[in-house]
């Protein structure tokens, strides 16, 4: 199966620069979306560029990138996700396997080798309000949701997950077909979790493949700032999820897939 990536800049010049190296030679399409200005440096031969009048939010600069291509498997890629040697191919190997997978991430791991949380559950309201509000000041998210995070899990092999970070995956075609793509209501956050989350619910599978790894420097701003433009993008985010699935306003953590 060939291979499409589209990467989404919003002025990360310097961070495609050092992407495109390694991301190009282990896919067959190569798409950068350039969001504002300043978004890439000089075009690589064989990339196609593409570039707004206006700056569009993430999930539809993805499905726009997506248009521009005709792989049957695309790599959603944030300039700060560098991909391991082989890792492409190790995602595109476990796809070919499995039919009804529509999505896979990789291990994703901080720039010194520390492996990131990047498999989750699906958000519930009591989790939601102790990470995105000042109550994670007083109780560690990821002390009290170590379910949440997984983090007592180190899957060897490919293992399913209910979603997965945004930063690197490799999705379907077919799947992005039957689901319009991701959602363009979403201008950043949370449409990662909604796409994993109506692929579920459609009967597609999300997996995790560790043999796959991919660098990402994952500032998390909303992590660490109580009140910034990106938080509310944040909330903005979890409140168009709540509107579109409100069944998970009564999900407990125990029943995170249902």
């Amino acid at each position: 199966m060939r291979v499409a990536a589209v990467v989404v800049s919003h002025g990360n010049a310097a961070e495609v620069d050092r992407l495109l190296p390694a991301l190009a030679p282990q896919v067959d399409e190569l798409v950068v979306v350039a969001n504002v200005p300043g978004s890439i440096g000089l075009v690589p031969e064989g990339v196609t560029l593409l570039a707004n009048e206006e700056p569009l939010g993430f999930g539809a600069n993805v499905n726009r990138g997506v248009a521009a291509t005709t792989a049957e498997l695309v790599c959603s890629v944030n300039p700060d996700a560098v991909p391991r040697a082989g890792a492409v191919g190790e995602l595109r190997r476990f796809l070919e396997t499995q039919p009804r997978a529509g999505v896979a991430g990789p291990a994703m791991v901080y720039p010194d080798g520390t492996l990131q949380p990047s498999r989750r559950r699906f958000p519930t309201v009591a989790g939601t309000l102790v990470r995105r509000t000042p109550l994670r000041l007083l109780f560690d998210p990821y002390r009290l949701q170590r379910r949440h995070f997984n983090l007592d899990e180190r899957p060897s092999g490919p293992v399913q997950a209910d979603w997965m970070l945004g930063g690197f995956l490799m999705l379907r075609r077919a799947l992005l077909d039957e689901l319009g793509g991701f959602d363009e209501g979403f201008f950043l956050y949370g449409e990662d979790i909604d796409l994993c989350y109506r692929a579920w619910r459609a009967g597609w599978s999300c997996w995790y493949v560790p043999g796959a790894v991919v660098e990402h420097e994952h500032q998390a701003v909303t992590d660490h700032a109580l009140l910034t433009r990106q938080t509310l993008w944040h909330w903005r985010g979890i409140l168009r999820f709540v509107r579109k699935h409100p069944e998970r306003l009564i999900a407990s953590p125990a029943r995170s897939r249902r």
